[in-house]
């Protein structure tokens, strides 16, 4: 990987991870498209790193929150004494509905990993996912009312998001952040508090993704400047995204990112065909 590459990949997974136009999706096009290989050890390793580069960017542009949570995820006990879940505060509640929505991807992704790699190099599955999911965000979005936040979250409606993770860790191109504010917003939920639980619950999911790959892939050989580079220029982009997408879904909503999922399944799928 050179510098440049470093740079351009840090800058799409910045943008794209937190966008919900799947950041896999846009590391593996952008290598078809600029007819970039690399060995499979190789490639997986550079992904998770970039992830990794946003994981950072959600724990410190969502500090404060995931410090109240800890801090409220062990209180069960309610001034009677007795120890229940409804008596943990919202902060306390939400930790705990994260930790439980990310289990059903956690499981499906560590069983279904080997069978699902070769899917990573069909251009033709993954532009179909990004379009059915942005025809599937535009509707949702639209017809979908405004009635719950973060602070009535329940688990219910935690376990569905969550679960919805399943798709992204099996086909490139659904996006976690994608499938997940989809479905939050098809539970009603408004717009911003879709977006931010997307991004808290995306928290353990890219860790126990980064520290798989990193377990069976990474070597010393892999750390140099432009690895580091690439990390960093995530991150940094990746802090930029966030609270740019806060701000698009207030005003605007989904729909721009629903139709730009589209455009780019298409554009993926009609260049796949005429290189064959």
């Amino acid at each position: 990987m050179t510098i440049i590459q470093a740079i351009i990949l840090g800058i799409v997974q910045g943008i794209t991870e937190f966008f919900p136009i799947s950041s896999s999706a846009h590391l593996i096009a952008y290598r078809f498209f600029m007819n970039i290989e690399w060995d499979k050890a190789t490639e997986i390793v550079i992904d998770t790193a970039l992830h990794f580069g946003t994981l950072l960017a959600i724990g410190i542009y969502f500090f404060k929150d995931f410090i109240k949570m800890f801090m409220e995820c062990y209180k069960f006990k309610g001034k009677d004494g007795k120890k229940s879940f409804n008596n943990l505060k919202q902060e306390g509640k939400i930790f705990w509905f994260i930790v439980i929505g990310s289990v059903p991807a956690a499981i499906i992704g560590l069983l279904f990993k080997k069978l699902t790699e070769p899917i990573r190099e069909n251009i033709i599955v993954i532009g179909i996912a990004l379009a059915v999911m942005g025809v599937i965000l535009y509707f949702v979005d639209k017809k979908c009312k405004k009635e719950t936040t973060m602070e009535n979250l329940t688990l219910k409606q935690a376990v569905l998001i969550g679960s919805s993770q399943v798709l992204a860790a099996l086909v490139p191109g659904f996006s976690r952040s994608g499938t997940t504010m989809t479905v939050a917003r098809a539970t009603k939920m408004e717009r911003e508090s879709a977006a931010k639980f997307s991004f808290l619950l995306g928290a353990p999911a890219i860790a126990g993704a980064a520290l798989l790959a990193f377990v069976e892939d990474f070597s010393l050989a892999m750390l140099n400047f432009p690895f580091v580079l690439a990390v960093l220029v995530s991150f940094v982009v990746g802090l930029i995204a966030i609270k740019t997408l806060m701000e698009i879904v207030k005003k605007i909503g989904y729909e721009v990112f629903a139709i730009y999922r589209v455009l780019l399944g298409v554009a993926l799928i009609v260049t796949y065909l005429v290189r064959l």
